[in-house]
């Protein structure tokens, strides 16, 4: 099949390196950012290739419909939107991009535990109010501390390499093997729990992962630690976390993710019904909240984008 011939559906709008690369390569491009799932399904039979990033899921009835689909790509880490083992069972190929905003990820995650560390975000706004308070915001050291990760992809094996600057042990734990490298010693989740006193998340969302920081998981916990979410909000029970940090069992918390995230982040409280768990944490003075902003810098917007022309090209051997 000739370039030339594949068309290509943007559901989602992207840096325009994305779209301008795959033009340049030859492909045909269209957008259609606006229509519902049901109206894209109407007409992917059309379309070779999908763009992707998080507005709607890639399920059954969605590859059912796209007869002539041969990839879909996302622009972003994970593809957890999309029903990847029937995907692969029609001869899809699924690309995803880790590799475009893993360094973005990492410089968040070290930034997060720092800010936590001194207080920046409490003392700034105190000093902003007014009130000058040294005592209260006395901050900790990072040197001298473990630091464990668990999920040592893309972004695990980024922020350790972030780490290397700092008088620190680290620790990452994989359910693959023989992934620790001269960053990250490799060992199992009950060192790993034995020994951290900062966790950071750097995980897919799957089955296996889905509300894995339970309470049975942070009491495991030999010394009260902090911990950093910066991979998907449901790796984490929200009220269980808040239980621990009620008992100084989770010293301080910075979450990129949350929970209640509903599959298009912008939506998230739409309907304003704030859980219980998550009010505690917009009060709490040790909790640092983003809004699933840590790969989302410029570089790694316009990294993102050519990841994705790169990889599609070579699917078409281009």
């Amino acid at each position: 099949m000739v370039k030339m011939s594949i068309k290509i559906l943007h559901i989602d709008s992207n840096n325009p390196v994305l779209w301008n690369g795959l033009e340049e390569a030859g492909f045909e491009n269209h957008a259609d950012f606006k229509s519902s799932k049901e109206e894209i399904e109407s007409k992917i039979q059309e379309y070779n290739g999908i763009v992707i990033r998080s507005r709607f899921k890639i399920d059954k009835t969605f590859l059912d419909k796209a007869t002539k689909l041969q990839f879909v790509a996302r622009v972003g880490a994970g593809l957890e939107s999309i029903d990847c083992d029937y995907a692969e069972t029609k001869g899809i190929h699924l690309i995803a991009a880790p590799e475009g905003n893993r360094n973005a990820v990492a410089e968040h995650s070290l930034g997060v535990i720092l800010s936590l560390f001194n207080n920046l975000n409490q003392a700034d706004a105190e000093v902003r109010a007014g009130h000058w308070n040294r005592e209260s915001n006395r901050g900790h050291e990072l040197d001298g501390k473990t630091v464990g990760i668990i999920g040592y992809g893309n972004m695990g094996k980024a922020f350790a390499k972030k780490l290397r600057g700092f008088d620190v042990e680290v620790l990452c734990y994989d359910i693959l093997e023989n992934v620790g490298d001269e960053n990250a010693k490799q060992v199992s989740l009950k060192e790993l729990q034995q020994k951290t006193d900062v966790l950071s998340l750097h995980l897919p969302w799957t089955p296996e992962t889905d509300k894995m920081v339970d309470a049975n998981f942070i009491n495991a916990f030999a010394k009260p630690f902090w911990i950093i979410n910066t991979s998907r909000g449901k790796n984490i029970v929200t009220a269980d976390l808040v239980e621990a940090m009620k008992a100084k069992k989770v010293l301080g918390a910075g979450l990129d993710v949350l929970e209640y995230e509903k599959l298009s982040f912008e939506t998230l409280f739409q309907d304003k019904n704030t859980p219980e768990a998550f009010q505690y944490l917009l009060e709490a003075k040790n909790v640092l909240l983003t809004p699933h902003i840590a790969g989302w810098t410029f570089e790694s917007h316009e990294r993102l984008a050519q990841v994705i022309v790169d990889k599609i090209r070579v699917v078409y051997g281009k």
